[in-house]
């Protein structure tokens, strides 16, 4: 892991005049120092003063955890006994050299400690932490490029197998099982797996079900997983046997927005351009009421993440920017279809870490 992210969150601070930052359980944590803390409801909290060592405040019972994660190696250990106030733990680093006057909260923490912490410590104004870590996390380094390739590949080699497990009879939930065991051969964490066969491919988010599988279903494939803390995520579309002539007609469409999306991904385009030239394809060929959704999500140690690729997002790419395209056209109790990469902003354009075929696979 990269042993600079404290040093640069501490300048980030001290470049918005923010006095420390307060991490629980998260992916910011994971990314600052390494440690997946249980969400608990004993506190867990990285303290990190703009100008000071950070100390990792944990449940006692929880610091085996944290030192085996090596989290020590960038923060010191401040355990917390049961007959101890943990509020009162982080009140007192915060206030050991003076009154704090801004405190950046990270996002996801629990609203019962968030508020603690402001009765606590009244002389601060409150702000939220991804003022701090959404610019640092935005652009992946080298080593994090490194981490989405090799995740990106890790999910394709599950998607090679995924026409072999469709056939007539079978359900959803009896290939999302199979698929997710295929997925924990190269990943640490399946992260969700999508079967949307014939109808229920019409619901973006449709997870598993009893519905089995019929000659002629199209069914969208939509599957991530966690690799040595950097995720997976991809998207292919299969029919059971012989591909109707309307789907194969509504997937050449998509095929051609995704193209066009990922050929509008280059460093200062803007997030919406690349919404934009995905969905003026759909939206030229009559579909365009049926793609209910944003292109694309930022991606890294969290599935979902910024750059947000949506219309009213001006925000301008740069290089080392991770994200998904991902375009999808939805027809009400007929079928669905999204065709997703994850894309890496390069100097001069985009690089995609998923390399499956993105044509309709018929499987059987």
């Amino acid at each position: 892991m990269d042993t600079t992210r404290i040093r640069r969150a501490q300048e980030a601070m001290q470049a918005e005049g923010i006095d420390a930052l307060l991490v629980g359980p998260s992916p910011d944590l994971r990314w600052l120092v390494g440690y997946d803390a249980l969400p608990l409801e004993r506190l867990t909290m990285l303290v990190v003063p703009a100008e000071a060592d950070p100390q990792l405040v944990v449940p006692a019972l929880e610091a085996p955890r944290a030192e085996a994660s090596g989290a020590t190696a960038y923060a010191e250990l401040r355990p917390w006994e049961e007959v101890e106030d943990p509020i009162a733990v982080v009140r007192d680093l915060l206030t050991a050299t003076g009154s704090p006057r801004v405190l950046a909260v990270q996002d996801q923490l629990w609203s019962s400690f968030t508020l603690a912490l402001q009765q606590a410590v009244t002389s601060a104004r409150w702000v939220a932490g991804s003022r701090v870590t959404r610019e640092l996390r935005v652009v992946k380094t080298d080593d994090e490029i490194a981490a989405l390739r090799a995740a990106g590949a890790a999910i394709d080699a599950v998607h090679a197998q995924v026409a072999e497990m469709l056939r007539p009879g079978r359900t959803e939930a009896e290939v999302g099982r199979e698929i997710t065991e295929r997925i924990l051969d190269d990943h640490d964490v399946v992260n969700f797996v999508i079967v949307g066969s014939g109808p229920n491919g019409a619901s973006p988010h449709h997870e598993l079900s009893d519905r089995p599988l019929a000659e002629g279903d199209p069914v969208v494939v939509d599957i991530g997983g966690t690799r040595e803390g950097y995720c997976s995520d991809e998207t292919r579309n299969y029919v059971v046997g012989r591909c109707p002539a309307e789907y194969a007609e509504v997937h050449l469409v998509l095929e051609e927005a995704q193209r066009a999306g990922v050929a509008a991904v280059a460093p200062g385009a803007t997030a919406e351009s690349v919404d934009a030239a995905a969905r003026e394809v759909i939206a030229d060929a009559g579909y365009g009421d049926s793609f209910i959704h944003r292109t694309g999500h930022g991606i890294g140690v969290e599935e979902h993440e910024p750059p947000w690729i949506v219309a009213g997002n001006t925000e301008a790419l740069r290089a080392g920017m991770a994200f998904s395209v991902e375009p999808g056209i939805y027809l009400p109790d007929r079928f669905g279809a999204r065709i997703e990469d994850v894309v890496i902003v390069t100097d001069d354009g985009a690089e995609s870490v998923n390399h499956r075929p993105r044509h309709v696979i018929e499987a059987g």
